[in-house]
């Protein structure tokens, strides 16, 4: 199983693949068919297995099949259907795609964006009273015969951008043999089956929605249920309908999840939920506790980026352990800690977190200087910084770019949120650097507070001193509504004391 083909051939023709609400489930058999249905629709637009294709259309079920056929027979570039032209028109001509494929009637900027490139765009029509997912490419203007079986573990299935928070964003391309790897390991690592139905409320747009939540499902035969995207007004709805035995999301989703699960007892005591997954940011350990609290199922904290096609370490499954707090073990590629002149670390030692195995992408495009900084010695260095304990399992204690440098004395905001997260009051926080005339930066953090509860700044720095030491204790806390965060729900460090409007302080 090393291609997006060859996981697609895996499931049980009569069982279903793709569900979504209010809809007839497509079978494996329905989406195979759909793949080389797409498959030929390309090629008769002269897309081949090297030509990239790329994808705006809203998250649900034809998003989630429109990347697994394309992905079968070319490079998918799935692009957030949020952007706005200009943001259109930079991903777009960087990664110069053959065609767009837009959901039909769908009155996205994209299509101008198309348009001034020069990008034909290709609709996706998706027939009223089909099974979920099911869609046609609009091939009545085609652009020339191409050839083409399916694509094989060598071709690139999937490009991504990087978040590109403190630089330009940098192009990630992933091969079908790099997606199929990770999609093994998590299906692995959680131990999914064909008897598993997962809940997807990530978007699919980005490299924890597509090979977490979808392809990993594939990979086993099971079921996935696509959401239009999370909303915590409908999820307990989707639960209900959906009997999932399992989902995955960031932790600022699960927190939202938590605040209404109270008024929805009634579908909580009926849920047969296996496990809980969180990635893509750190989950609080009182957060954990609470969900394992609130719906009797263990919670699998994973460590994951774009370039690893997600996953790298993954707490364990029961009889394992799960430790909070960390991202547990090794769950595909190998993973070490590096110093900053190359040397591997031994365990007990804290370091950078370095990663080589067959998910790993092997290097950016056109972008030698990054290459040349991003690897040595084989290994990807992934910009986090970590440790191991006894046991092999690994704690990130925060991204290099964001460790704070106050005066000469460093700080991982991680260790600051870990703190602040216990007090009773505090519903999320984000510990992040903010200018100094003197320190160069100093400790700040910003707090959404439970609802109906109450604390000032002066007790939350109280709290926090009595476990910090004085360095670390933020010398500003900010009360917020909401913390603003990314495209994929994940809390944003880098650049909030610019958005918060905080200057330097002398």
């Amino acid at each position: 199983m090393n291609s997006i083909h060859d996981i697609l051939s895996a499931g049980e023709s009569a069982r279903p693949a793709i569900s979504a609400p209010g809809q007839t489930p497509l079978t494996y058999g329905g989406l195979r068919a759909l793949a080389d249905e797409t498959r030929a629709s390309l090629r008769k637009h002269g897309v081949t297995n090297d030509h990239r294709v790329a994808i705006v259309m809203p998250n649900g079920p034809a998003m989630a099949t429109a990347f697994l056929s394309i992905a079968a027979a070319a490079s998918t570039a799935p692009l957030n259907p949020a952007y706005k032209r200009e943001e259109f028109e930079f991903y777009l001509g960087d990664l110069r795609p053959k065609i767009l494929v837009l959901q039909n009637g769908d009155e996205t900027p994209a299509r101008a964006a198309a348009a001034a490139l020069g990008i034909r765009v290709v609709e996706a029509v998706l027939p009223d009273g089909a099974p979920a997912g099911v869609f046609r490419l609009d091939h009545s203007e085609p652009a020339g015969e191409a050839e083409g079986g399916p694509s094989a573990p060598h071709h690139e299935a999937l490009v991504l951008h990087t978040s590109g928070t403190t630089s330009r964003p940098k192009v990630v391309p992933l091969s079908n043999a790099n997606l199929a790897a990770s999609a093994r390991h998590i299906r692995d690592t959680l131990r999914l089956t064909q008897d598993d139905v997962g809940l997807n409320i990530m978007p699919l747009f980005h490299i924890h929605g597509l090979i977490a939540a979808l392809l990993a499902s594939m990979a086993a035969g099971a079921t996935v249920f696509c959401t239009p995207g999370f909303n915590a007004l409908r999820i307990f709805s989707w639960f209900e309908e959906a009997n999932p035995t399992w989902y995955t999301a960031v932790p600022t989703m699960h927190q939202a999840i938590l605040a209404r699960a109270e008024r929805n007892q009634d579908i909580v005591k009926k849920m047969r939920l296996r496990l809980i997954r969180s990635s893509s940011s750190s989950l609080p350990p009182p957060v954990m506790a609470e969900l394992e609290a609130t719906f009797g199922a263990p919670v699998i904290e994973s460590y994951g980026m774009t370039e690893a096609s997600h996953q790298m370490a993954s707490n364990l499954l029961p009889p394992g352990a799960r430790k909070p707090g960390t991202v547990g073990v090794a769950a595909g590629p190998e993973i070490a800690l590096m110093d900053e002149h190359g040397n591997l670390l031994p365990q007990g030692e804290r370091g950078e977190v370095v990663i080589r195995g067959p998910n790993v992408f092997s290097g950016y495009e056109n972008n030698p200087s990054a290459n040349a900084a991003a690897f040595t010695n084989g290994w990807f260095r992934t910009g986090d910084e970590g440790m191991f304990d006894a046991d092999g399992y690994l704690t990130i204690t925060g991204r290099l770019k964001e460790i704070i440098n106050r005066g000469g004395e460093k700080v991982a905001p991680r260790e600051v949120d870990d703190i602040i997260q216990a007090h009773p009051a505090v519903a999320q926080v984000v510990t992040f650097a903010m200018p100094h005339a003197k320190l160069g930066e100093e400790v700040a953090a910003a707090v959404v507070l439970r609802e109906g509860q109450s604390a000032t700044e002066h007790e939350l720095r109280e709290f926090a001193a009595r476990l910090l030491a004085d360095f670390k204790v933020p010398r500003k806390i900010i009360f917020l509504e909401e913390i603003p965060k990314g495209a994929t729900g994940k809390l944003q460090r880098i650049g909030l004391a610019e958005k918060l409007g905080l200057g330097a302080e002398t």
